[in-house]
């Protein structure tokens, strides 16, 4: 079974408080992005997915860093450990 990761990230994640990312309006329609760039976070999560190395992501976009990928991961995996909103 597949699940939908992206639907669950939507909901579970303030990333306005990620520091590395941000959404402006008119840049790559508004979504997350790594400052400075249009580099989708969500790309991380489909690449990582596929398969890919976080070498490999890195590699596909240029000026992107292991810095910020890994604090996108960080950022994410936290969220695993506040508890679930009531339903």
């Amino acid at each position: 079974m597949h699940y939908d990761w992206q639907q669950r990230v939507k909901v579970a994640l303030d990333w306005s408080t990620c520091p590395v990312l941000e959404s402006v309006p008119g840049r790559v329609s508004g979504a997350w992005v790594f400052r400075g760039s249009r580099i989708p976070a969500a790309a991380i999560f489909e690449n990582l997915e596929d398969g890919l190395t976080i070498d490999e992501i890195i590699e596909m976009f240029d000026g992107l860093t292991r810095e910020q990928v890994r604090t996108v991961l960080d950022f994410a995996a936290a969220s695993l450990e506040a508890p679930a909103p009531a339903l």
